[in-house]
């Protein structure tokens, strides 16, 4: 019923910063409320931030004063903007959505495939 599709990914230098974009289609209009989750190899899924369809906000403590979530709803597209970059911050980003407000836990219907971001130091 939705699908999600994440890009924006690459390598980056410590301190640097990317863009990742996540494409929604298919029935959006339950679709109120929407998240970016990160899994580094051997870790569990952890919350990145969340976004609702006002735009309140919400946030991780590691990523505070550094990402931004955003959306533009005339184009279904989701956004983190990641900056001042850690080595910390590898691994797979993945966006999710749902009609029910998980905050940063992962229990969101929907979920991208994934798109890996790699920072060295």
């Amino acid at each position: 019923q939705v699908q999600l599709v994440e890009s924006g990914g690459g390598s980056v230098q410590s301190g640097g910063s990317l863009r990742l974009s996540c494409a929604a289609s298919g029935d959006l209009q339950s679709m109120s409320y929407m998240g970016w989750f990160r899994q580094a190899p051997g870790k569990e899924r952890e919350g990145v931030a969340t976004i609702n369809s006002v735009g309140s906000r919400g946030y991780a403590d590691s990523v505070k004063g550094r990402f931004t979530i955003s959306q533009d709803k005339a184009k279904n597209t989701l956004y983190l903007q990641m900056n001042s970059l850690k080595s910390e911050g590898t691994a797979m980003y993945y966006c999710a959505a749902d009609r029910i407000w998980w905050w940063l836990s992962a229990n969101y219907a929907y979920w991208g495939q994934g798109t890996q971001v790699t920072v060295s130091s």
